[in-house]
């Protein structure tokens, strides 16, 4: 999860001529790139510490879990069930690419393997893959403008994310439509390799929240699951709190 999406207001934002039409070079890669940063970073700032709800949509079964959350940079994440108080305790740690779950249950830690990254995070539509992969968009893909104008009445900037050849990733492309003004996110959506849609994630819900405006509601629809969504509701969040390094530690995560 996602524990961590995404601040400092980029100045002098390059003005673009609203056109109801795809573009692809109205705004240099290095601005592209600088906008979807901001992005990535604005629900994390240098360090958070947060409180979401997490609701969990499918066929057979709802489910809401409370977290806990703390984050340092794009790299470092901790994430522990508060309720319900059968799940309480469990916990999952990201550090770079590695990710460990904690299972009070059985007092036992887990390291995820990498044939288990596309798996299911505690039974929601985000995967283990997310909470690594999430993190480094600029970092993985190429962004491009690909539309600036107008939709439903709103000016905004759409940007296609490809794969760099060295990232070993599951998406042919990711699109990501930012609104103009603000440069909040307003959707997510991620292509298979065959230019299918697999899932959209739609961000809404805008407060001001620990001194920034952020979107405090997104939720995930997965395409082959009609009915099914998780959403991840904040409900407070604090940025650029100072955390020790053993936050992010294996010990912490079995406390």
């Amino acid at each position: 999860m996602p524990g961590g999406k995404i601040v400092v207001l980029l100045l002098g934002v390059v003005q673009l001529q609203l056109l109801a039409v795809p573009v692809t070079a109205a705004v240099d890669d290095q601005r592209a790139r600088e906008i979807v940063d901001r992005v990535d970073r604005m629900l994390r700032g240098d360090s958070s510490v947060g409180t979401v709800e997490m609701q969990i949509v499918t066929a057979h079964w709802r489910r809401t879990l409370l977290l806990q959350i703390w984050s340092r940079g794009t790299e470092e994440a901790l994430i522990r069930v508060v309720k319900p108080e059968k799940e309480a305790g469990t916990a999952t740690l990201k550090v770079g690419n590695n990710i460990w779950n904690y299972l009070p249950k059985v007092n036992r830690t887990i390291k995820i393997p990498t044939s288990m990254m596309m798996a299911s995070w505690m039974g929601s539509h985000f995967t283990n893959d997310d909470l690594v992969k999430e993190s480094r968009l600029i970092h993985n893909y190429f962004v491009a403008l690909s539309f600036a104008g107008e939709r439903n009445g709103v000016a905004v900037y759409e940007f296609t994310l490809t794969p760099k050849p060295e990232a070993a990733l599951v998406w042919g492309k990711v699109i990501l439509e930012v609104q103009q003004e603000t440069l909040l996110p307003t959707w997510q959506r991620y292509y298979d390799e065959d230019g299918t849609l697999v899932r959209e994630l739609v961000f809404s819900d805008y407060r001001l929240m620990g001194g920034r405006r952020i979107p405090t509601r997104l939720a995930m629809f997965p395409t082959d699951k009609p009915g099914e969504q998780t959403v991840i509701i904040y409900r407070d969040l604090t940025f650029d709190v100072p955390l020790g390094d053993d936050t992010f530690s294996l010990r912490n995560l079995e406390r």
